[in-house]
């Protein structure tokens, strides 16, 4: 095969379990606040202190730098995530808003250093437990990668759904941005762990990018950081599960499919780039502050979805205001809607930062 090695019956069988688990244990964890305290706090602090300084040790293949600052980066964003979405107070806070982007921009930072670093190796053997092949692809994926990064906008129209699961939403985080990440993200675990990426790329992806597109849309990023924390720490557990298994599956290390995989990473996420300056300069946005795509209809769809307004009196063609509070502005592209703590509504995260 051009991407990996033979992939036998039950290898397959094996993804689509562990895709099934990722996805089953997202839904459990999104939707029961208990359930979310257990799996990303009391669970962690049990492996840390009794697995993982075994199992993820020096000369394990998750015994770097990278995988521990990414399993504890992963369970930041969870808990940071949890607290806007059961915290009113918190979320009250225009700053607090900062905190999605700003975690999501870390890892894949992360990430990008990571791909550079191995670039500069010259490696064509075994390191740190894994098989590595450095080249050109390195550096175009890392590039790629901090294209995806600078491309995360609209931020300020973060809201809380008004269902009981009270997700994290980000309308303007749409269905190409999304794409462009899955491409870069595959890329890079190809490129540095490759031999992990047949479980660790294809099907933890997946396993995120199918409840954002079918289950809970718009809340990507809450679905990504569960999901990545879930296998982060299954993998620094059992690390020989994607590694000297009966499942494991290896990378072919092909220097063709090592460009390849980047170089649709790096066109996928200069196109993006490209049509996000279009629409700031056609509108005249501001990308640190506006949200870019609110005229599409895949934002309105997810926006409306998840706050909830009265309906406007067919007379008055306009939407009504309500807040026992007083009155509270959200500002959008060409329109201004209202909470109602009252019916549950959140609409904080809706506000412009200036």
């Amino acid at each position: 095969m051009f991407l990996f090695e033979s992939i036998p019956w039950y290898s397959w069988l094996a993804w689509l379990a562990v895709l099934a688990a990722l996805i089953g244990l997202n839904e459990l964890t999104r939707r029961f606040r208990s359930a979310g305290w257990a799996i990303f706090i009391v669970l962690p602090i049990v492996l840390t202190v009794f697995v993982w300084p075994t199992t993820a040790g020096a000369g394990s293949s998750t015994g770097t730098w990278f995988h521990w600052v990414k399993v504890y980066s992963a369970l930041a964003g969870c808990l940071g995530f949890m607290a806007l979405r059961y915290h009113p107070k918190l979320r009250a806070h225009r700053w607090a808003l900062l905190f999605p982007p700003a975690i999501l921009g870390l890892n894949i930072l992360e990430a990008c250093i990571r791909d550079f670093q191995v670039g500069a190796m010259g490696a064509n053997e075994m390191v740190d437990g894994v098989f590595m092949v450095s080249g050109s692809w390195n550096y175009m994926n890392g590039v790629a990668g901090l294209l995806n990064l600078i491309t995360i906008c609209g931020w300020s129209g973060i809201i809380v759904s008004r269902d009981k699961a009270k997700d994290m939403i980000w309308p303007d985080m749409l269905w190409f941005w999304i794409i462009a990440y899955d491409l870069w993200n595959f890329a890079y675990v190809y490129n540095c762990v490759g031999d992990h990426s047949f479980y660790a790329g294809a099907a933890l992806l997946i396993s995120c990018t199918i409840p954002a597109f079918f289950i809970k849309r718009g809340a990507w990023l809450q679905h990504r950081a569960h999901t990545l924390a879930l296998w982060m720490m299954f993998t620094m557990a059992v690390p020989t599960f994607v590694t000297s298994s009966r499942f494991a599956v290896e990378a072919s290390h092909r220097p063709a499919a090592l460009f390849l995989v980047s170089a649709i990473s790096l066109v996928a996420n200069v196109a993006v780039l490209i049509y996000q300056v279009r629409t700031i300069r056609a509108k005249r946005l501001n990308p640190l502050r506006d949200e870019l795509y609110t005229d599409l209809p895949a934002y309105r769809e997810v926006r409306d979805a998840n706050i909830e307004v009265e309906a406007a009196p067919e007379s008055a063609g306009a939407w009504p205001a309500a807040d026992d509070a007083g009155a509270v502005a959200a500002e959008t592209v060409g329109a201004e809607v209202a909470g109602d703590e009252a019916a549950g509504v959140d609409s904080v995260g809706v506000r412009a930062l200036h």
